[in-house]
């Protein structure tokens, strides 16, 4: 239970990376003003952003020493249904919903739940 744990907070601090990067670079100045004052916030976002990856890989690789990568791997596509659901839930990152990107995060849960079963014998 506890790789478990871990693995979903890996997936819950990568999905959040994914988010505060995509803020940090809808403001993100050219790289010749990158270390003015006035872009403290961009920076600040991209900061947050790479500290939590970093802490979602700590939790990943913990998470490794716990159970096996077929049970833990499969997990990780829930990523992809948290950002798309906060990416257009949050209407600062301005995003649309689109029939087929909803097709496709219902695909992902139904393969989730289908690796996910356990076995019969």
């Amino acid at each position: 239970m506890k790789g478990v744990m871990l693995a979903l907070c890996s997936v819950w601090l990568v999905s959040l990376a994914q988010l505060v990067l995509r803020l940090a670079m809808l403001d993100f100045p050219p790289l010749s003003e990158l270390l003015s004052v006035q872009h403290w916030k961009a920076l600040l976002l991209l900061a947050m952003g790479l500290g939590a990856y970093a802490l979602s890989m700590l939790c990943w690789m913990l998470a490794l020493r716990q159970l096996p990568l077929n049970r833990l791997y499969p997990l990780l596509s829930l990523s992809y249904v948290v950002v798309w659901l906060a990416a257009i839930s949050l209407p600062i990152l301005g995003e649309t919903f689109r029939w087929s990107s909803f097709a496709g995060v219902v695909l992902i849960v139904f393969g989730l739940m289908l690796v996910s079963l356990p076995r019969r014998r």
